[in-house]
């Protein structure tokens, strides 16, 4: 079946760069970049739908649920990149916050043509994972019309699992079917229906918002420090013990000391800010405040 794409806000032709072939390389550069302008206050305008599907995913957090982004090209691209920089900012494993992309890993650095026009391939992916009604399937799609991402959406409504979907054109499919739909539409492409340019960063940049702020909202950070940071290599080593100088008020060496102690970035800085010297009582008020640093110093008084 063919698809009508004058219908389609991100597949129309942009009236302001029609003359884009025939420009100077600073004069092109001028109008991709103030078409990039647009993309911050199109997604300003969707921060209320953004919190609702925020909230869900804390919820689903809390439950053992897990985040999974759906897509296709660019969309699942950039659900990808997302969910890969989870584990080591946040500390959580590699199934709390995933992405399902039409044709599978591969897909990523190599097209794999017709995967995206599948109904059915994005249900027998949701099911080899084991998808619950604690998780929150949020489907990434420009168009909003985007065959794999809407038959995962139907599978997931259709076992009672909460879910989004994240377009940038509106009045779409997607965001009909969805739960919490998330629409920033950033109108025509610099290059007519080149969705990698405003419509990936507008995806690229909702996506930081919902995965960074459900991670707050459940203690992953303390103020704006990142207190379950994995420091798997020498940069990170060196950021965890920034992080618990900063937070501690403490030299370098006194940071290093206490997480060799403790045992984490976030028990040394609980520690710290607590007063309490044992690593039992330590993990005990951090258990008791559901691993949040400014929960725990509540139940100590702090």
């Amino acid at each position: 079946m063919s698809v009508d794409l004058k219908k389609i806000g991100t597949e129309q032709r942009n009236q302001k760069t029609l003359d884009i072939d025939t420009k100077a390389t600073i004069d092109i550069l001028r109008l991709i970049n103030d078409e990039d302008q647009l993309v911050a206050g199109a997604v300003r305008a969707a921060l209320g739908q953004i919190a609702a599907l925020v909230d869900q995913v804390t919820w689903a957090f809390q439950n053992q649920g897990r985040l999974i982004y759906l897509g296709a090209g660019t969309s699942g691209r950039i659900g990808i990149l997302d969910a890969v920089e989870c584990r080591p900012t946040f500390g959580v494993s590699d199934q709390t916050v995933m992405c399902l992309m039409a044709g599978g890993e591969s897909a990523f650095v190599k097209a794999v043509e017709g995967a995206e026009d599948s109904l059915s391939m994005a249900k027998e992916d949701l099911i080899k994972i084991n998808l619950s009604k604690n998780d929150v399937v949020v489907g990434i799609a420009a168009s909003g019309r985007t065959p794999y991402v809407l038959g995962g959406i139907a599978y997931a409504k259709e076992i009672g699992c909460p879910t989004g979907g994240i377009t940038t054109s509106g009045s779409s499919k997607l965001a009909a079917q969805v739960d919490f739909p998330i629409e920033a539409v950033t109108g025509p492409e610099a290059l007519t229906g080149s969705t990698r340019m405003k419509s990936g960063t507008a995806q690229k940049m909702i996506c930081n918002m919902i995965s960074t702020a459900a991670m707050i909202k459940t203690g992953k950070v303390y103020e704006n420090l990142m207190v379950d940071l994995l420091a798997t290599n020498e940069k990170l080593v060196s950021r965890a013990q920034s992080i618990v100088s900063e937070a501690c008020g403490l030299t370098m060496d006194e940071a290093k000391e206490k997480i060799q102690k403790y045992g984490s970035t976030k028990k040394a800085i609980f520690a710290t800010l607590s007063g309490l010297k044992k690593v039992s009582e330590v993990e005990h008020y951090l258990a008791r405040g559901h691993d949040n640093i400014r929960e725990a110093l509540k139940l100590v008084g702090k």
